[in-house]
């Protein structure tokens, strides 16, 4: 099986969470970038603001949902390096609008760190 490499930059707390293995899912809009990713490719991602520190992960889930509430509705809240849904949500909210949430759909990523 083929394995693609894909690029993500996140904040430094995500990061950080991932980098320890305390975030297991990172959640992005479907969009056609995130269309691309299949089980098994790899995402690197690179710490905000200067990008010089990168964690390299595999896909082990990709989960489809409609909306950011559906999705986190279904998994533990520090799965997302959160501590309650509704602090998630408000979260993902201020980097996602629900206008580009209805257009695309969600994908909840899960991911491990190699």
């Amino acid at each position: 099986m083929e394995q693609n490499i894909h690029a993500m930059k996140l904040n430094s707390v995500s990061f950080d969470q991932i980098k320890e293995g305390t975030k297991k899912i990172e959640v992005r809009l479907y969009d056609e970038k995130r269309r691309e990713i299949q089980l098994g490719d790899l995402i690197e991602f690179s710490k905000g603001p200067e990008m010089a520190e990168k964690v390299r992960t595999r896909v082990i889930g990709l989960l489809r949902y409609g909306t950011f509430p559906d999705l986190v509705r279904d998994y533990p809240p520090t799965w997302f390096g959160s501590e309650d849904e509704s602090g998630l949500l408000k979260k993902i909210y201020s980097f996602y609008t629900p206008e580009r949430e209805a257009e695309y759909g969600v994908l909840g990523i899960r991911i491990e760190v190699i």
